[in-house]
C-alpha cells in the first residue's frame, strides 16, 4: 500500500456531504484487498469486516468520515452561480477560490468578488456575507440553466502538494487521511490473528450532522468502536492548549464523550511501545461522529483517535504523513488481544 498514492486519489476525489458516491467508490476498492467482505449501505457508508473466527467474538468498529465540506447551487444570475454552504464553510476564504462544479463532465468556476480599488475604506475591512459571492462560470444564463441545476454540488478545486519535512497539503485531508489511517491499520494487522471482528467504517454526511455513523454503528451493533478524526494542528498564532504539534504523534481523546477505559488503553499502549502521543481534552461535544456513535443501540463503549490538521475546512490543509503511520501503529496496539482484555470498567 502506497500511502501517498491513497491520500491523492481520495482527496483528489469530489465528495461533499451527501454525494459521496465517487469517493466512497475510491474507498470501497482500497480497503477490500485488507477486509474479508466490503459493502455499502443505504446511505452511502463503505463497510468492511475482517472476521476472527471466533465464535461470539466481539466486535470492534473504527470510523473515519468520506465527506467534505462544500457549496451547492441555488441560483444563477447573468450566468453566475448563487451558492449555499455545506458543512462549515468560513466566509472569510473563500475570495478568488477555483471551485469544481460536479456536473456530468464536470466543469470549473471561480468565486468572484469586486476588486478593491472598487470598494470603500469600510467594504475593505470586513468579510463579504455567504450571500454576497458569486461563481463565475463563463456561460451564459440560458447554458447554466440547462447544464448546472439548482441543487448542484461543488467543491473547491482540488490541490496535492508534497511539503518539506514528510508534509502533506490538499483539500478533503478531513478526513480522508484518517480513513487512509484506516487502510494502514489494516494492512499492518494482515498477519496477525485478531480475537475480535474488525469493521471498518468510511462514513457519510459528517459535516452535516454524522448521520452516516450513526446508521452504520446501529447497523453494525459493535461492542466498542473508535471515530478517527482531524483535530487543529498548532500554528504560531493557534490558541495555547486547543492546537497540537503536528508531528507529535495522534491525540487521544479524555473527556465525557470517550470511554474511560478505552482512552486509558490508547494511552499505556502508546507509552509501552513509544509511539508519540498527545492528549486532548474534551469536555463536552467533540465534533466528531463518537457524539452520536456512543448512543446507538444500547450505547457503545467510544474512544476518539484524532490526527493534527493545520488550516481546517480550506483548501489548504496540512498534515504529517508520521503522524498517520503513528495512528495506525496506535490502532495496531489498541486492537491487540482486545477482546480477552477490554471492556474493563
Amino acid at each position: 500500500m502506497n500511502t501517498i498514492d491513497c491520500l491523492k486519489r481520495l482527496c483528489q476525489t469530489g465528495g461533499p456531504s451527501g454525494y459521496e458516491a465517487p469517493v466512497a467508490a475510491v474507498a470501497q476498492e482500497l480497503l477490500a484487498p485488507w477486509m474479508d467482505e466490503v459493502w455499502q449501505d443505504r446511505l452511502g457508508n463503505v463497510i468492511g469486516v475482517r472476521r476472527c473466527g471466533n465464535p461470539n467474538a466481539k466486535k470492534l468498529l473504527l470510523d473515519a468520515h468520506l465527506d467534505q465540506i462544500g457549496l451547492m447551487v441555488t441560483g444563477a444570475e447573468d450566468g453566475y452561480l448563487r451558492f449555499a454552504s455545506v458543512g462549515g464553510v468560513d466566509p472569510r476564504m473563500l475570495p478568488n477560490r477555483e471551485v469544481t462544479i460536479l456536473t456530468q463532465p464536470s466543469r470549473f468556476g471561480v468565486i468572484s468578488c469586486l476588486p478593491p480599488h472598487v470598494l470603500s475604506s469600510e467594504e475593505r475591512e470586513k468579510a463579504p456575507a455567504l450571500s454576497e459571492y458569486y461563481v463565475d462560470t463563463g456561460l451564459s444564463q440560458e447554458t447554466v440553466e440547462r447544464e448546472i441545476p439548482v441543487g448542484t454540488p461543488m467543491v473547491f478545486r482540488d490541490c496535492f502538494l508534497e511539503l518539506a519535512g514528510g508534509r502533506i497539503c490538499s483539500g478533503a485531508l478531513d478526513d480522508r487521511a484518517c480513513f487512509v489511517a484506516l487502510l494502514r491499520t489494516a494492512q499492518l494487522l494482515q498477519e496477525e490473528k485478531l480475537d475480535v471482528d474488525l469493521y471498518i467504517m468510511g462514513s457519510t454526511r459528517e459535516e452535516t450532522g454524522g448521520t452516516g455513523a450513526i446508521v452504520g454503528t446501529t447497523a453494525i451493533n459493535p461492542d466498542f468502536c473508535v471515530a478517527v478524526d482531524v483535530t487543529h494542528g498548532a500554528t504560531p498564532d493557534s490558541p495555547k492548549g486547543r492546537a497540537y504539534d503536528l508531528g507529535g504523534g495522534p491525540a487521544a481523546g479524555i473527556g465525557p464523550n470517550m470511554t474511560r477505559w478505552m482512552s486509558s488503553r490508547l494511552i499505556e499502549k502508546a507509552t509501552e511501545l513509544e509511539i508519540p502521543v498527545q492528549k486532548e481534552i474534551m469536555g463536552g461535544d467533540t465534533g466528531t461522529n463518537a457524539w452520536g456513535m456512543q448512543i446507538c443501540n444500547e450505547g457503545i463503549a467510544t474512544a476518539v483517535l484524532s490526527l493534527p490538521l493545520r488550516y481546517m475546512h480550506t483548501p489548504v490543509e496540512v498534515m504529517d504523513l508520521a503522524d498517520l503511520e503513528q495512528t495506525a501503529q496506535l490502532l495496531v496496539a489498541f486492537i491487540r488481544r482486545l477482546g480477552e482484555e477490554g471492556m474493563q470498567v
